[in-house]
């Protein structure tokens, strides 16, 4: 027998898509660009795969409440681009909007995997990414003498953002009891937390003390007496060695944030971070004013940024987002859009919620867990970077949205949609 033919009649669906998962959660820190590879080839093949009936669609109200957010805001960017009549030229700009409209492909795709075995993947994937990304970090920090470490992401912001996600599903994991090896979970955790220091990521730093705050109070009920004082000897020592480690990192960008508000405010400075920020907000918020419905269309940022800079600082800058997520909305396709685009979080938070509230099941809780951590730190991390539009981010949430409505509030299918002997043996994603 052919050996290739041996090996695809021995690796199921399920099995694929476990491997698929694990590359999902443990690259975007580590391996950057690649989660974006691998999320929209699977989506891709995933629909071929319904498109020959041989996947089935998996369709229930929390997923269509998702999918019908997410498909609105895509129409919003549209719709805006045919107002402003910049349609054809928007074409090129439509493109990561795909990411967003292969959800319900990727939903369905995941629903063939036990629920137990993909968030116990979640948990491993990430802890394995924590590490990693520690280790990066260290590498381009000392070694290579970069300022502010970028991981495998290439940007110190969304390499914050997508470690900062990880360092979550290692604690809720071990919180959870999700995963019972809590002691490595909690060393990864630690990790993935220095290597989010060494991002230099103000905003996310802030994001990921909101999303612990958050997380413990999902699980205070599993806390007894001695996992309090267990808990509070971890964080003890955590605090004691992220100071030691990371402590003039912390120092330093603090420094650095004074320093561009001083100079911001008495010189007028816009050519530093801050001041570069605070002069797109500035030139975002008039050009919502100019046009508040629908915006300017998807790609009016570059050209709305660079006259703004020229005219009002003498600067030549510009840039493709307003460093805001929800302004950058606003001003690409108006309230519509940007309402369109809340609606996606409103959405999620909203399934995560009712699960919270009403469910004792720790699989469908560690699920709403998942969704209520991404919400926090996208739109935390949003109101200086970028909330949508990137492609690790935009893969990365769709994953942690996928993963996380599946676990909490959906319901495991059948891996093939066609149930003859020759379907039972082929081999998809």
């Amino acid at each position: 027998m052919n050996p290739f033919i041996s090996f695809r009649r021995h690796l199921t669906p399920t099995q694929i898509n476990a491997y698929f998962s694990m590359v999902c959660f443990f690259s975007p820190p580590v391996l950057g660009s690649v989660v974006s590879f691998v999320f929209h080839g699977g989506a891709f093949w995933s629909g071929l795969l319904l498109v020959a009936g041989r996947r089935r669609l998996n369709i229930d109200r929390h997923m269509a409440a998702m999918t019908v957010a997410i498909y609105a805001y895509c129409a919003a960017m549209v719709l805006a681009s045919i107002v402003n009549g910049t349609l054809r030229s928007d074409v090129t700009h439509f493109l990561p909007l795909i990411t967003l409209l292969f959800f319900p492909i990727s939903y369905s795709t995941w629903s063939i995997t036990d629920k137990a075995t993909l968030a116990r993947i979640a948990v491993l994937a990430s802890a394995t990414a924590c590490c990693g990304a520690l280790l990066l970090a260290l590498i381009q920090y000392y070694g290579i003498g970069m300022l502010r470490a970028e991981g495998g992401a290439g940007n110190p912001i969304v390499f914050a953002t997508v470690t900062c996600l990880a360092v979550m599903m290692c604690l809720s994991g071990a919180l959870s009891g999700i995963e019972r090896a809590w002691r490595p979970l909690t060393v990864a955790a630690f990790a993935g937390v220095v290597a989010t220091l060494y991002s230099g990521s103000r905003t996310v730093w802030v994001a990921l003390l909101i999303a612990v705050v958050a997380v413990l109070a999902i699980n205070r009920q599993t806390f007894t007496r001695a996992s309090i004082r267990r808990l509070l000897a971890i964080a003890g020592v955590s605090i004691v060695l992220t100071a030691a480690i990371a402590f003039p990192i912390v120092v330093d960008r603090t420094h650095v944030l004074l320093d561009d508000w001083n100079a911001l405010v008495t010189e007028g400075d816009h050519s530093t971070p801050l001041g570069l920020r605070v002069g797109l907000w500035d030139i975002g918020l008039d050009a919502f004013r100019e046009a508040p419905l629908f915006g300017h269309g998807i790609s009016a940022s570059r050209a709305l940024t660079k006259q703004g800079f020229k005219e009002r600082f003498g600067e030549n800058q510009g840039f493709n987002h307003f460093h805001n997520g929800f302004l950058t909305a606003v001003v690409e396709a108006g309230l519509v859009g940007a309402l369109a685009l809340a609606a996606i979080f409103v959405v999620a938070l909203w399934n995560a919620t009712r699960v919270l509230r009403f469910s004792a099941d720790p699989l469908e809780r560690f699920g709403a867990t998942m969704i209520v951590i991404t919400v926090i730190i996208y739109l935390v991390g949003g109101l200086t970077g970028i909330l949508v539009g990137h492609d690790i981010l935009d893969s990365t949430l769709m994953i942690f949205l996928v993963s996380g409505t599946y676990l909490a509030c959906g319901r495991t299918v059948s891996p093939i949609g066609v149930g003859s002997p020759a379907d039972r043996q082929s081999v998809a994603l």
